[in-house]
């Protein structure tokens, strides 16, 4: 059990990923959200009043609409619940240590004062439980009790409850969670509840009206309203769900709750947001229902969880990589690393691909391929149109079993050199001694980076594999690469554990 606030605490220096639901078990924070849409009360005001219905445009002034969500929430907001988790953790207990004031150690006289009288002896190194608690939402899915929220909010939970609008509480069973796409379903003892609708989150459009309906710092059926910002994102670690990206105020308590669209159905659970100072700063993300809902199913049916897995490292592909593989525009998925004895693998896909479709669909960001993805099966098969030398190939994979582990390749030792000047390399074969602790077959160690490589970022120490996508075992092969090339090279690098491609501008 983890005893964390609902918000991840997050460096000053970059934006992190935060959890928006005191779901992570801790304890709960005060506040108050304010719904951003005041702003336009005013001139609201000055329209003329008419009947609405539910996500009907209201008119505001000239140009602008806005529309009214009063009827969705009425109809659909006792189908969102509030879950409240208990859990624990193990805190040490050493002679009560943890109760004398800190500016006493044991050898102070009045160190055995304060033991004494601070409550019963406890021995040294024992640990007991101490409670933590935590709170999410959520939303009934069937009138039975079935009920979808995040895998975080229930994370580590010895005891969930779920509180109904009207008041009525339950205890509640985990049917199961994913903590790859964070849902989670859990399951009430009651009948002819409310449910909610739910729709089809392929069919958003970016800037179309969401509203979310959540327990915001425990504030039971708040109402926050925004529009879609962009869908598809794939977020640091989360690269099983392509997220709904909304500008609709989410804080923490709100996770698991529902996301709708005008028509009043569910469109995604609100699971994440950005944030510099824990709490909502403009960004928040959901999960699709559509990738929800094919969780549940194999939740309610097996009880647990399967993913597929292609077996590639990515790389996003900017201006210099497109100029480097000769691409008419910087689109796709650059595979810097391929799993050995993967489904990539046995296909045949090689680092230094650029994979432009999957199954006929076009991968503009790299982050598009495991959103595409993560819809499928393993044992699924999936054709890859890849670039590669020049031209596109077609590819065709079975997919694999995340969950299967691989067994660690057998790799046969080769050969190296010395300098490559046009780049600022200073090159040299790997030793049979560095070839056997690396794990490298192949490649050449950068002894100094200077000129275009050192400001592309490659370092000293850094093992070059393949330049272009074309193994490198000796200077004069990357010579000869370097050679052909007009604006910029792709250096693909080994770093420590890691395999990236690096564009380098020559031109």
């Amino acid at each position: 059990m983890h005893n964390e606030g609902a918000i991840t605490v997050i460096t000053a220096k970059r934006l992190t990923l935060a959890l928006a639901a005191a779901g992570a078990i801790g304890g709960a924070v005060g506040a108050i959200a304010v719904n951003h849409n005041n702003a336009v009360a005013s001139a609201a005001a000055a329209a003329p009043a008419a009947p609405v219905n539910a996500g009907a445009p209201a008119p505001v002034a000239a140009g602008v609409v806005l529309p009214d969500f009063t009827a969705l929430v009425s109809r659909n907001g006792p189908a969102v619940v509030n879950i409240r988790v208990m859990g624990s953790t193990k805190t040490a207990m050493g002679q009560q240590r943890g109760r004398v004031p800190p500016q006493f150690d044991e050898n102070d006289p009045f160190f055995e004062f304060f033991r004494r009288f601070q409550g019963p002896q406890m021995p040294r190194g024992q640990q007991r439980d101490t409670p933590v608690f935590g709170a999410g939402s959520g939303f009934i899915i069937s009138p039975d009790g079935v009920i979808l929220t995040n895998a975080h909010v229930v994370r580590d939970a010895k005891e969930v409850t779920v509180k109904l609008q009207d008041r009525r509480e339950y205890r509640a069973k985990v049917l199961g969670s994913d903590p790859k796409t964070d849902v989670a379903v859990l399951k009430i003892d009651a009948k002819n509840l409310p449910v909610v609708p739910i729709g089809k989150s392929s069919d958003l459009k970016v800037g179309e009206w969401v509203l979310a309906i959540g327990s915001p710092f425990g504030l039971d059926s708040s109402v926050t309203a925004g529009v879609v910002s962009a869908k598809g994102r794939s977020l640091p670690d989360d690269s099983y769900v392509p997220f709904i990206q909304t500008d609709v105020a989410v804080n923490p308590g709100n996770s698991g709750g529902p996301l709708f669209n005008t028509k009043g159905e569910v469109v995604g659970i609100n699971s994440q947001i950005y944030s510099q100072t824990g709490g909502y700063m403009g960004l928040s993300f959901a999960i699709p229902i559509d990738v929800a809902y094919r969780i549940k199913d194999q939740i309610v049916s097996t009880g647990k969880v399967q993913h597929a897995k292609l077996g590639i490292a990515i790389q996003e592909v900017n201006q210099g990589f497109a100029d480097s593989f000769k691409l008419d525009s910087p689109e796709g998925a650059l595979v810097s690393n391929v799993e050995k004895g993967g489904a990539a693998d046995k296909a045949g896909l090689k680092s230094g691909d650029i994979i432009r479709k999957l199954n006929g669909q076009p991968i503009i960001a790299s982050g598009d391929l495991p959103a595409m993805l993560s819809v499928a099966q393993p044992g699924d098969k999936v054709s890859l149109d890849v670039w590669r030398d020049g031209k596109i190939v077609r590819i065709d994979a079975r997919l694999a079993n995340a969950s299967d582990k691989i067994a660690q390749d057998e790799r046969e030792p080769a050969a190296g050199a010395d300098q490559s000047a046009k780049l600022g390399l200073a090159l040299r074969p790997l030793d049979p001694n560095e070839k056997r602790q690396s794990g490298i077959a192949s490649g050449l160690v950068i002894e100094d980076a200077g000129g275009a490589a050192s400001n592309a970022g490659v370092q000293p120490g850094d093992v070059l594999l393949s330049v272009n996508g074309r193994t490198v075992n000796s200077v004069e092969q990357v010579r000869d690469v370097v050679g052909k090339a007009s604006k910029s090279v792709a250096l693909l690098i080994q770093r420590g554990n890691d395999r990236i491609f690096i564009p380098v501008r020559i031109g």
